[in-house]
C-alpha cells in the first residue's frame, strides 16, 4: 500500500532506526525492492531520481511506483529524489507521489529557503511530505561518479534556521557521505550528527549511503538518520551477480541481476536495523 512516510518516519526516529531509500531505474528493480520488503514485513521508500530520467521516464515511473506500491501490502512511499525542475516537482505532487525532494543545496541558502518553502507550501496543500537538503552531497552525474569534492558540510545553526523557515518535513544533511562509489572510507562526523539530531526535531536523511561502510551507516541508523539513501551498491550488485553466475538466456541473467540487488538491499535492512510497523 502507497503510503506518507511522515508516520514512518516518526516511529524510525523515537525508536533508532533507518528505513532504506532505493532508487529503481526500472521494472525489475522496483520488483527486487518490493520482493525483499515482503518477505521482511518491512517498509520501503521506493525513489526514484530526476536525474535517471534517461533511464526511466517520469511518466514510466509514475507508473511503476503507483502499480507496485498499490499492490504491495507492506507499506511503501513513492518519493521523487532529487527533484530540481519545479514543473516536475509539481507534477508529482499532482500526480501520485507520496513524498518529494526539492534540492537547492547548491543555491545560497536564501534561495534554497525560498524555493523549499514554495514547494512545500503547495505539497502540504495536497498531502504530499518534502524532504529538503541544506549543506550539499558531493554528486556526479550517475552512479559511476566518485568525487565528493563538492560535499558542503551541513552546520546546526543553519539547519534549525532553514528547518524553522521552511517547515519541511524532514532534512536530508551532509556529514562526510558522498554519491556514487569510493575511492576509500569515508569519515562520518558523528558529533555533527548528534547535534543537528539534538537542534531539529524534523527527521534527518542520508544520501550517498552506498560504500560507507556498515559501521558507518548503523551508527547512522541508530544515532539520528530516518532515512538512508542507496542505488550504487544496489547495481554493482547486480553486475557482480551477473558476472559470477552462468546465464543461457536473458531471462536468467536478469534473474541473476535482480537477485544480486535483492541481496544487498536484505543486507541493508539489517544494517539499518529497520523495524517492523504494527
Amino acid at each position: 500500500m502507497l503510503v506518507s512516510s511522515k508516520e514512518l518516519f516518526k516511529v524510525a526516529r523515537k525508536n533508532n532506526f533507518a528505513i532504506p531509500s532505493p532508487d529503481f531505474v526500472d521494472q525489475n528493480s522496483i520488483k527486487a525492492y518490493i520482493e525483499v520488503a515482503e518477505k521482511l514485513n518491512l517498509p520501503v521508500i521506493l525513489a526514484y531520481a530526476e536525474a535517471h530520467k534517461n533511464f526511466l521516464s517520469f511518466d514510466e515511473a509514475l507508473y511503476l511506483g503507483k502499480y507496485y506500491g498499490e499492490k504491495t501490502k507492506i507499506p511503501a512511499v513513492l518519493h521523487l529524489d532529487h527533484g530540481t525542475t519545479k514543473e516536475l516537482i509539481i507534477r508529482a505532487i499532482n500526480e501520485g507521489f507520496k513524498s518529494i525532494m526539492i534540492d537547492a543545496s547548491m543555491d545560497s541558502f536564501e534561495d534554497n529557503v525560498k524555493k523549499t518553502r514554495e514547494i512545500v507550501e503547495y505539497a502540504h496543500l495536497k498531502g504530499v511530505v518534502v524532504e529538503a537538503e541544506i549543506g550539499h552531497v558531493g554528486n556526479g552525474e550517475d552512479h559511476r561518479s566518485n568525487d565528493n569534492s563538492e560535499s558542503i558540510y551541513t552546520t546546526v545553526e543553519e539547519a534549525k534556521k532553514f528547518v524553522e523557515l521552511t517547515n519541511v518535513d524532514s532534512l536530508a544533511v551532509s556529514i562526510g557521505t558522498a554519491h556514487g562509489v569510493y575511492k576509500g572510507k569515508p569519515v562520518i562526523d558523528f558529533d555533527r550528527l548528534k547535534e543537528i539530531r539534538n537542534a531539529v526535531n524534523t527527521p534527518l536523511v542520508l544520501h550517498g549511503g552506498s560504500s560507507s561502510g556498515d559501521d558507518n551507516l548503523g551508527r547512522c541508523a541508530t544515532e539520528g538518520i530516518s532515512k538512508i539513501n542507496i542505488y550504487t551498491d544496489l547495481v554493482i550488485a547486480a553486475f557482480n551477480k551477473s558476472q559470477s553466475t552462468k546465464s543461457k538466456d536473458y531471462y536468467e541473467l536478469r534473474d541473476a541481476q535482480m537477485e544480486g540487488m535483492k541481496e544487498c538491499l536484505e543486507h541493508y535492512y539489517g544494517v539499518f536495523q529497520t523495524k517492523k510497523f504494527k
